[in-house]
């Protein structure tokens, strides 16, 4: 499955601009699955089955994983969602960046082993640092540009022989690191007119737009500023607002109806 393909597909058939981000916090789940074995898996793939129709992807971070073993669940949580849910893509947040050697084995970790369909990269080691990732054309290397939270401008906002340092990546990445048509980049909903001056310097290249729901990103600001000219081109992220809309052993079905009505606010903008 390539994942431009299979992005593009999902933006279509389902009529969706929705990423649902999978964050699992065992602190927040509810009392029945508080201190089960697998809970994580179990929280997550009832998530991903009330809401798989609705989105155009799904975005795991690998933090929320990783920092209580459980490595493991998100590799079956994938498999999941490749098995019962064909076509939809999987990016991994895994905001990955370092040098080529150590690069190579987090491609092989997110690609190989994970089986993710996309990653989010930093940049900000340069070309070098994002090579082992663009070795895999059929999958989707999504690198940060302008990032949502507000110390993001201490160093994005700097000035770059006339540009500010996000976009000169922008243009950089389109210029002459998506060769392989597989790049995206990750600009926040908070910062609309950033939306609309990466979207000037990119073309269609598709954006991943973390922000909306609980960070407070406004649906109606980021759409008129970042669709493309196919009136599609976005993941519209929302994590927290989807998953833990719901409290009860019904948390699966709350989600649903949060995505649902997330999805629709979407479209009523498009």
């Amino acid at each position: 499955m390539h994942f431009m393909t299979a992005l593009e597909a999902a933006w279509r058939q389902r009529n969706s601009l929705l990423c649902v981000g999978l964050d699992p916090d065992p602190a927040r789940f509810p009392a029945h699955l508080q201190g089960r074995p697998h809970a994580i898996l179990e929280f997550c793939t009832q998530i991903v089955d009330a809401t798989a129709d609705l989105v155009c992807c799904f975005k795991p971070q690998i933090a929320y994983f990783a920092a209580r073993r459980a490595e493991d669940q998100l590799e079956a949580l994938i498999e999941h969602i490749h098995t019962r849910h064909p076509g939809t893509p999987v990016v991994l947040d895994a905001k990955r960046g370092d040098i080529g050697s150590t690069a190579e084995q987090y491609a092989v970790e997110a690609f190989e082993r994970f089986k993710a369909d996309a990653i989010t990269v930093n940049p900000y080691m340069g070309r070098d640092s994002v090579d082992p990732y663009l070795a895999y054309p059929d999958k989707g290397v999504i690198l940060l540009c302008r990032t949502s939270n507000p110390g993001g401008s201490d160093l994005q906002f700097l000035d770059v022989g006339g540009l500010k340092l996000y976009e000169h990546v922008a243009r950089l990445v389109a210029e002459e690191w998506n060769a392989s048509g597989n790049c995206g980049l990750v600009v926040g909903a908070t910062f609309p007119a950033e939306i609309a001056r990466v979207r000037a310097l990119i073309g269609d290249m598709p954006l991943l737009v973390p922000g909306i729901g609980a960070q407070g990103g406004d649906i109606a600001a980021t759409l008129a500023a970042g669709l493309s000219t196919h009136g599609a081109g976005l993941m519209i992220n929302s994590s927290r607002a989807i998953l833990y809309a719901g409290q009860d052993e019904n948390f699966a079905a709350a989600a649903r109806q949060a995505a649902l009505d997330t999805r629709d606010a979407i479209n009523a903008q498009r």
